[in-house]
């Protein structure tokens, strides 16, 4: 059972914290320097000053890089002139023209490393983030480049890493123009919000995290890099909060009766009535639709407009008018991070993480 009370008590929420993962998800602004580091000395601008590839393919494995790649991806989209390829290994007609962006958090990924080593054995250019060790790092040794962590956190808070690794490879191959070097700045800001002094009223994080306590999350996305973030915030959700959330388009949600209906129904008021001993246990939690917003524009503002008008209670997150001067990469980045933030103080308040960030074993 959550007890927000916790929230707004900082001692227990630091004795809570017994693994130090609220300092740990602070850290994604250093994740983002230290990255932008590690490709410095490494030349990743100049080495893959290559002209424009025939493919961009990113491999996607299991974690938070999925989400990552998703948001490198949707950020691309719009005029990207290359094809951007999705796939959880090599394509088979890899070759010398294509470039490989994969992200890892496990360093024996076997099928990872197999299909790392045919790429880079074919010629194209690999560029990995990853763990230094380990079969996966071997395969593209002094083949590929490899962009290793540089501080050790666990991997469900690797996202700032991943993205970062995302942007700086799109960018040197000339596929995408943002403020890499501003992001990490954004996110300490983010940080600094959302610090567990700070009040719920005021921090944006646990306001979030009361919000979505004892609903069932409904993450609606209102362009595309929001709706990719929300594939990160529901990750995220799950890992530390033991939540299930729901994310589509806003298009395909409107194209769901049932659940729309149902989200539009739904009040911001508890029932003063309810009984948690005579409740029903198991009893599905409510839904609370939250609207998703990283771009700005006539497009974006038309979406909202026309869901407005069927979820005019649905609360409406979008950095864009919070932030001076933003542009998409760092809407997302705060984004994801309030999310995260949020999921930890779930997890905190319902005691459904451990120190690591991982639900509790269970006892035998």
């Amino acid at each position: 059972m959550l007890d927000d009370t916790v929230l707004d008590d900082p001692q227990r929420l630091g004795d809570a914290d017994t693994g130090g993962l609220l300092r740990a998800v602070a850290m994604g602004g250093a994740q983002v320097r230290s990255t932008i580091e590690a490709a410095q000395e490494l030349g990743l601008a100049e080495r893959l000053d290559i002209g424009r590839p025939r493919s961009l393919v990113i491999v996607v494995r299991p974690g938070s890089g999925l989400a990552a790649a998703q948001v490198v991806e949707a950020l691309l989209a719009p005029a990207c002139p290359v094809p951007v390829v999705f796939s959880d290994v090599v394509p088979p007609w890899i070759g010398a023209l294509d470039v490989v962006l994969a992200h890892t958090d496990d360093p024996y990924d076997r099928d990872l490393a197999a299909s790392l080593e045919r790429a880079a054995r074919y010629g194209a250019t690999v560029v990995l983030s990853g763990p230094s060790e380990g079969p996966v790092a071997s395969a593209v040794a002094g083949r590929g480049l490899l962009l290793s962590p540089r501080i050790v956190l666990p991997p469900e808070l690797s996202f700032p890493r991943a993205l970062t690794a995302g942007l700086l490879t799109a960018g040197a191959l000339g596929l995408l123009v943002c403020d890499v070097d501003g992001l990490a700045d954004r996110l300490d800001n983010e940080a600094a919000r959302g610090h567990l002094d700070q009040e719920s009223f005021v921090n944006p994080a646990k306001s979030l995290a009361l919000r979505i306590a004892d609903r069932t999350p409904l993450l609606w996305g209102l362009d595309h890099v929001a709706v990719a973030v929300g594939q990160h915030a529901a990750y995220a959700l799950g890992a530390h909060a033991a939540v299930v959330a729901d994310v589509a388009d806003y298009r395909q949600a409107l194209a769901r009766p049932a659940l729309h209906t149902a989200a539009a129904r739904g009040s911001d008021e508890r029932d003063i009535f309810a009984d948690p001993e005579f409740d029903e246990v198991g009893a599905a939690n409510p839904p609370r639709a939250l609207l998703l917003s990283v771009r700005t524009g006539p497009a974006t503002d038309s979406a909202r407009y026309r869901v407005g008008e069927t979820l005019p209670t649905a609360d409406v997150l979008a950095p864009a008018e919070e932030l001076v001067e933003a542009d998409d990469v760092a809407c997302a980045a705060v984004l994801a991070l309030r999310f995260e933030l949020a999921a930890v103080y779930l997890g905190l308040a319902a005691g459904t993480i451990g120190g690591a960030g991982r639900v509790a074993p269970m006892s035998v």
